[in-house]
Order: structure tokens, then sequence, then C-alpha cells
């Protein structure tokens, strides 16, 4: 049994469990997405124990207005059913993975199964040093958890050092997609490439997931993009955006129009600044892209591990504030630049422009970027070895 709460820990669940299904096609597998409506899982031919729901908030509930949105939209009662699933239908598993922080191992150990953890949501990287709550540390150094497993080797030390001998780095599932996903050897039409031409300079804009914040990020992402158009003429820039299904439409048109563009063939244009919008080649916009314009989470921990340089510009919220970009910053290192303090405006849009000029005349960050992706991320294979000692402690 799979249990995870949020969107990244469930896409890290999701590959550890189809990691899974390739080695041992004949395990019974199931999940419990926390939060959200488990399409990691789905995606894969999983079953759900519950058949949760995507809540307003999103996971995000410790800001108070968020918690009363998702408590008027049905969270008790979704919390009660997981709660019940982790308790009885836990007991049909031999053995329970917990994907992300105290949340999923405490459902975990309602299940009364044994447990391998995942401690996917925090990183030594943050602070220096990984300060667990007592809880979760009560919760890790149960006899019933067999191996605790961190997102990157320094956090892995770390633990060990404090004391937490079962801590091991093993991998970061979420390099795998990129490595061996639907869309990283997928070769380009003749429309698209001629769009990306082999000599551009492109560069791939990570806006987010959630909506409708992820759109008012694209926003301020195309006005980085006619900025550096403005002042970089001669340069033979490509534009690249990587979103959700179900960005493009009414409502970042209406968006949108204020600001001079217009949706044109998956497209988006002003004058002769053109940004391509695409929902079916993450992996491909990723690798060929010279630089990220992003203000996501898990897709700038995947640029990074890629060996990109990522210029941040901060947003409204309720995701990607200041702190959340700061905080990406300390976790990810020297590859990671962030323009300002607070929501961007003219000053920071420029400043970025400028930035990202600065950055790609820089001959050492490539390099610089290729080791910080190594240490901060990991290569790729993460999902086969997790499976893989996942079912060392299947053995009898």
């Amino acid at each position: 049994m799979v249990i995870s709460n949020g969107h990244g820990e469930d896409v890290n669940g999701g590959l550890i469990a189809e990691a899974l299904q390739a080695l041992a096609p004949g395990l019974v597998l199931a999940a419990l997405p926390i939060v959200g409506g488990g399409g990691a899982y789905r995606r894969r031919g999983l079953p759900l124990l519950v058949q949760g729901r995507d809540l307003p908030s999103g996971g995000m509930v410790y800001q108070g207005w968020n918690l009363w949105r998702d408590l008027a939209a049905g969270l008790i009662g979704q919390t009660l059913a997981q709660i019940r699933a982790a308790r009885v239908s836990g007991r049909r598993f031999r053995l329970v993975l917990s994907v992300g922080d105290h949340v999923p191992l405490l459902f975990a150990w309602l299940s009364g199964r044994p447990t391998v953890v995942f401690l996917v949501s925090t990183s030594s990287y943050y602070e220096g040093r990984l300060r667990l709550s007592p809880l979760t540390r009560w919760l890790c150094q149960r006899r019933a958890v067999k191996s605790v497993l961190t997102r990157d080797a320094f956090t892995a030390r770390d633990l060990q050092h404090q004391g937490l001998a079962k801590a091991r780095f093993l991998g970061y599932p979420i390099m795998d997609p990129l490595a061996s996903g639907p869309d990283a050897t997928q070769p380009e039409s003749g429309a698209q490439m001629a769009l990306v031409e082999p000599l551009t300079l492109t560069l791939a804009l990570l806006p987010g997931s959630r909506q409708p914040e992820a759109q008012a990020n694209l926003a301020l992402m195309l006005l980085v993009c006619e900025r550096l158009v403005q002042i970089a003429p001669d340069q033979p820039w490509a534009f690249e955006a990587a979103v959700v299904p179900g960005t493009a439409g009414p409502e970042l048109d209406q968006l949108l129009l204020p600001l001079g563009w217009r949706a044109e063939a998956g497209a988006l244009v002003k004058g002769a600044v053109r940004v391509l919008l695409r929902s079916d080649a993450f992996a491909t916009i990723l690798r060929r892209s010279r630089l990220v314009l992003g203000m996501a989470g898990t897709a700038v921990e995947q640029a990074v591990g890629l060996g990109k340089p990522v210029v941040q510009l901060v947003g409204r919220g309720p995701q990607f504030s200041y702190a959340f970009a700061e905080a990406q910053m300390r976790l990810l290192g020297e590859a990671v630049f962030t323009v300002g303090s607070q929501p961007a405006g003219t000053r920071e849009i420029h400043g970025a422009a400028d930035l990202i000029l600065q950055l790609l005349a820089d001959s050492d960050l490539p390099q610089l970027c290729h080791q910080c992706g190594l240490e901060r991320v990991g290569p790729p294979g993460g999902s086969r070895a997790i499976a893989q000692a996942l079912l060392e402690q299947l053995q009898p």
C-alpha cells in the first residue's frame, strides 16, 4: 500500500509503484492519496483505496482561509474515509510505503503494518541540519519502520549522524521520467521543429500546475520574454511553456488580452514574440532549453536535476511566494536565482531579463549547474532502486 500526501508525493509514489509493477508483475498494489484525487496513481492503473477528490487548497491547508474552504468542500468526510481505509484495508497488505512527511506516516502507523518511509518533503539542505518534529522522529524510530529513505544523500548522512541508522538515500524518482518518459525521446513533428530551429536559444517556462495561480505566473513570464526580445532582438530566441492541460482557454485569454497577447495555433503571440504552449512534452522542453524561467516546485527540481540554471520570479501565491522561492534556493543551491523579494512588477521583470542575459553569457555556469544537479537532486534510477529495496522487505 502506497500512502502519500501531495502532488509531488503522488508523482514519486506513482513512479515507485510503476517500477514495482515492472519488477514484480504479480504484486498486489494499491494507493491511498491523502491530498487530491490521486491522478498520478490512476494514470498508472493503480487502484485507490479511497476515491478522493481535489480540494480547493490543493493540500495547502496551513493557511486559515484554505482550511475553511476545504472543510466546506468535504475535508472531514474524506479524512474519515481515509482513516478507515488505513485501519481496515491496510491490514490486507504486507508492507506500506509512506511518501511525504508525518501525515502519511501517521496513516501508515494506523495500518499497523511494516513500513518503509520516504521523507520526500524535506531536506537537510534547507537549514544545514534536518530538525525532524518529535512526532516524525518517534514514528521513524518505531520497530515497524524498516527503512527511512531521503530525497538526497546529504540528508541521509545527516540523519545517520543524528542516530537514525536506518536512514539512506537510494535516489529521487522524479528524475526517471526525464530519462525514459513518453516524451523524452519522441521526435518532434515538422511543425514543432519549425518553431524551434536547432540554433535557437530556447528558454523553458514552468509556471506551475495549480490554477489560477499558474495562469497568473505565466502572464509574468510572458512579460520577461517580451523584455528579452526588446533588449536583445538579435538573439535567436525560442520560448516554450510546459503547462498542465487546461491552462489555455477563456480564463487565460481574458488575463492576457489587456497585455496585448493573443492565442494562435498552440502559442501565445505578441508582435514578434511567440511563446509555444505544450502540455505533452515536459521532458523535451527541459532537455533542449538553455535556461529555465520557473515558478513551480517539483518541475524546478527536475530542471536543476538536468543541470539547467533556473531564474525565479516571485508571484502572489498561494504557493509561489517569496518564502517558497527562497526555500527553493536553499534546497537546490547555486543553480537557482530569485529576482526580488515581493510580487514581481516592472522592476523585477526587467531585472529577470537582465539576469537571464548575464547567465547565458557565463561559460562556467553549465558545469556548475551540472554538478549542482547531481548533488542536490541526483541521477535517474531512483524508482527502480527504491522498488528493489521494497521487494527485499517482502522476502520471507
